[in-house]
């Protein structure tokens, strides 16, 4: 971003801070669509001038098409584009001053406009984009300079028919960004902007934060050295699940963590992004019960990790409901603005993630609830608790209506977005009467664990955004991505993305014939039906369990041939899955589909391959599909046989 204009972000926000000695009082907001909009004035407020997004806009193009950036025209236009919520619109540009532009794109904000550029590439050139490791990117099919489609008549405007897209699960962290350098981030930053995610979350960096924070409060480094997980297991020490584990962190990580930072947030907030900061939720160190004898803190059980040991396991939580709880948390946020600025006014806090409180009163979970969201005011006066609704599946036999209710109601309606993180598969929000008025995203989790296999569940992704959003009294208004591991199953995504765009269900076999053309860069009849036997088998898992990729080729190898069905398989005893498990305490293989339909299917992908030969998203190095249907059609006991016509094909797996 510009230097002067992230100089005045801070200083403004600095000057805006509430004070110490006063709380914040926030007013009542009963009406959802009114609060919805604060929310949005309030981003404007924060947002990048037109000239920076522009600028950030063209930045995506040139690292995507370096060929092609004469060819467009990319434009943000603040008022009149739009009806209600951020919108993009295509159209042909007027060549001005022999500038080469063929292609306009405007759009509300530079999210807008790389949404719209990437919805040109896909619908007008065919082009697909993805994660390197999903395939990459196809632009075979997009003409030269100067050859570019013209759009039609005025062109193509498309409204997001909810103001947010979502991106991100909090453990994303440790399953997939654990060790990204700037080089990698910017290239995610990129795809989420193409893929028109304006609400992400921004959790890089928040140990040096705290680090930061915890001195103020006289923690010696050693202690925070057994405090902090290691960084690969970020994501559970900050929830409170371990502490230590895979630790201590170095002071050189620490510091070039927030060095990241603060390259990953001025990007965001430079495309017209909305950063999701992290908030105090109540995890503290050990030593807090010596230094603060009269708070109350209490040792968490065990969460199902590291058998035990004290040394990492039995976190402490200090209660919200005690004065230092607000002390902590706004000393937190303060800690943010004053590194960062003030970049946003929503932030993420899930106190009760797979722990829950110590009594299921309903009043005492309001004053818990309430006593989070007065932490965060305190730090900025605009604050928007963002919370993952996970708990509510999780733990549902804790959290019946009254206890749901109790806390959602625990602060100000359109103070709090709920994400309803499992909407795929269990939604929420028709089991709670749409939150309870609480505005709430749609979110597809679909990967745990960072998995990898072929699994979704296509109709649902197309079906379920809109059913919620159409629905009586509906209070949704983003939907979101809250894979828990990136860089898998690019047709779920490429699909899901697009629902922040679409107001009608997709036709999913003719949005697939599209897409394979788009992924592959040719037509060809044998993919076309490929594709078609995979959207009604391995994507169209109906039966209710989430899937944890128990498929053969990912078990670890065994030297006695067994029947699928009596597959041993150690019993896993972490209650977090125990909802959707299969019912048996043996579990098995999570096979929905027909094996010989899949079979078929890999056939025609084999049979595919002389005319997909110079593909790169077919290849051996690009193509997933075809490495992941070898495991998922090679069961036992034919799986030699099959490998051997495998071999026999010259297309190993």
């Amino acid at each position: 971003m510009g230097e002067r204009w992230a100089r005045i972000l801070v200083l403004s926000c600095l000057l805006l801070l509430p004070s110490p000695t006063s709380p914040v009082s926030a007013g009542k907001t009963t009406d959802v669509a009114d609060a919805v909009e604060d929310i949005l004035r309030t981003a404007e407020r924060r947002r990048a001038p037109p000239s920076v997004q522009e600028s950030a806009a063209r930045g995506v193009l040139r690292r995507l098409l370096p060929s092609h950036t004469s060819s467009f025209l990319l434009k943000v236009v603040n008022e009149g584009l739009c009806e209600r919520f951020n919108c993009f619109r295509i159209s042909n540009a007027v060549n001005l001053n022999g500038s080469g532009a063929e292609i306009m794109i405007e759009g509300s904000t530079a999210v807008e406009v790389a949404s719209g550029l990437h919805w040109y590439l896909k619908y007008w050139c065919g082009v697909h984009i993805s994660w390197d490791k999903t395939g990459g990117i196809q632009v075979s099919t997009i003409p030269s300079p100067g050859s570019l489609p013209h759009v039609k008549d005025q062109g193509v405007k498309i409204e997001r028919p909810v103001p947010w897209s979502y991106y991100q699960n909090v453990v994303t962290s440790s399953y997939s960004f654990a060790w990204w350098d700037w080089k990698r981030w910017e290239k995610e930053i990129d795809w989420m902007a193409l893929q028109g995610v304006n609400l992400p979350l921004a959790f890089t960096g928040q140990e040096t934060i705290w680090q930061k924070v915890f001195k103020d409060f006289n923690v010696s480094d050693k202690v925070l050295g057994n405090f902090f997980g290691g960084p690969a297991f970020l994501a559970w020490a900050r929830m409170g699940n371990l502490h230590g584990w895979g630790g201590p962190l170095s002071q050189n990580w620490l510091d070039r963590q927030l060095i990241l930072q603060k390259l990953i947030l001025p990007r965001m907030l430079e495309l017209g992004m909305t950063p999701v900061l992290p908030a105090f939720s109540g995890n503290v160190p050990a030593i807090f019960s010596e230094m603060f004898p009269s708070a109350n803190i209490t040792r968490l059980g065990n969460w199902n990790t590291v058998n035990g040991d004290p040394r990492w396991c039995c976190t402490y939580l200090l209660d919200p409901s005690d004065p230092l709880f607000i002390e902590i948390g706004r000393a937190f946020i303060k800690k943010q603005v004053k590194e960062y600025g003030c970049i946003t006014h929503i932030y993420n806090c899930d106190t009760f993630n797979e722990n829950l409180p110590p009594t299921n009163d309903p009043q005492y979970i309001s004053s818990l609830g309430a006593a989070v969201y007065d932490a965060m005011t305190r730090g900025d006066n605009d604050a928007i608790w963002l919370m993952q609704g996970w708990l509510f599946s999780s733990d549902a036999e804790f959290w019946n209506p009254p206890q749901v209710k109790a806390l959602l109601h625990s602060v100000p309606i359109g103070k709090m977005i709920v994400l309803d993180l499992f909407a795929d598969v269990k939604p929420i929000w028709k089991l709670s009467s749409q939150f309870y008025g609480v505005p709430y995203v749609w979110c597809m989790l679909h990967n745990f664990g960072g998995n990898i296999e072929m699994y979704g569940i296509l109709d649902t992704i197309s079906s379920g955004p809109i059913d919620s959003r159409v629905s009586q009294k509906s209070t949704m208004v983003g939907v979101g991505m809250c894979m828990e591991g990136t860089e898998q199953n690019p047709v779920v995504y490429e699909l899901m993305s697009e629902m922040a765009f679409r107001r009608n269900n997709v036709h999913i076999e003719e949005w697939l014939k599209s897409y394979s053309y788009r992924r592959y860069g040719q037509v060809v009849l044998h993919i076309e039906e490929a594709w078609k036997i995979l959207y009604h088998t391995i994507y169209n898992c109906t039966d209710g369990i989430a899937d944890h990729n128990q498929d053969f080729i990912v078990q670890f190898p065994d030297y006695i041939p067994l029947d699928p069905q009596n597959v041993l398989i150690s019993k896993n005893e972490n209650h977090r899955f125990s909802f959707w498990e299969t019912k048996s305490s043996v579990q098995k293989p999570h096979l929905w589909y027909s094996t010989k339909e899949v079979m078929n299917a890999l056939k025609l992908f084999l049979d595919a391959g002389s005319s997909l030969a110079k593909s790169l998203t077919f290849s051996m190095n690009g193509m997933q599909e075809h490495k992941l249907l070898c495991g998922l059609t090679a069961q036992r006991p034919t799986r030699a046989s099959f490998m051997i016509m495998l071999i026999n094909t010259g297309v190993g797996c």
